[in-house]
C-alpha cells in the first residue's frame, strides 16, 4: 500500500468525525507528515513517552510530594499523544484539531514555566513545563512553535 492510498478518505458518516467523501470524488485526507511533519511526529512520540512515563512514575511513587506538578505533566504527556495521534491521521479536521491543541500546549508552557519562575515554591519538583521546559532541552516550548508554522504552512498548501 503506497502512501498516497493509506491517506485516502474513507466513505462514512458525519458522526463519527472522519472526513467522508463519496468514492466517485475520489478526495484524499490531506497528509500532514510529509517533509518537516515526519520530523514533528517522531518528536511529539519522544515528547509523550518521556512525559507519560516521567508523570506515571512520579504519580504512583511520591504523588504527595508535588500533585500538581505531577498532574501538569501528565496532562502534557496526553496533548502530546493527541497532537501526534492528529498529525498522523491526517485531513482538514485533525489538522485543525492539532493547532488548538498546540496553542493550547504553548499557552500551558508559558503559563507554567513563567509560573515556576515567578513562585518556584509552587512546584517542588519539576514539571515537563517548568522553566519553560529547560529540562527537555526546551523543546517543549520551541515544538508547538514549530507545529503550528507546519499545520499553518500545510493549510495554505491545501487551499
Amino acid at each position: 500500500m503506497t502512501a498516497t492510498e493509506e491517506n485516502t478518505t474513507v466513505p462514512g458518516d458525519e458522526r463519527d468525525g472522519r472526513d467522508t467523501a463519496g468514492p466517485a470524488a475520489g478526495a484524499k485526507r490531506a497528509r500532514l507528515i510529509g517533509g518537516p511533519g515526519i520530523l514533528l511526529v517522531w518528536l511529539y512520540g519522544v515528547m509523550v513517552v518521556g512525559a507519560v512515563s516521567r508523570s506515571t512514575v512520579q504519580i504512583s511513587t511520591q504523588f504527595d510530594k508535588a500533585p500538581l506538578a505531577y498532574s501538569l505533566s501528565a496532562v502534557a504527556g496526553l496533548v502530546y499523544g493527541f497532537i501526534t495521534y492528529s498529525l498522523v491521521r491526517g485531513g482538514e479536521k485533525a489538522r485543525r484539531a492539532a493547532l488548538v491543541c498546540c496553542a493550547a500546549e504553548l499557552a500551558g508552557v508559558l503559563v507554567v514555566g513563567t509560573w515556576t519562575l515567578v513562585e518556584p515554591s509552587a512546584f517542588p519538583d519539576a514539571t515537563v513545563w517548568s522553566d519553560y521546559g529547560m529540562g527537555y532541552l526546551f523543546i517543549p516550548v520551541l515544538l508547538p512553535l514549530s507545529a503550528m508554522y507546519w499545520l499553518r504552512k500545510a493549510r495554505t498548501a491545501a487551499v
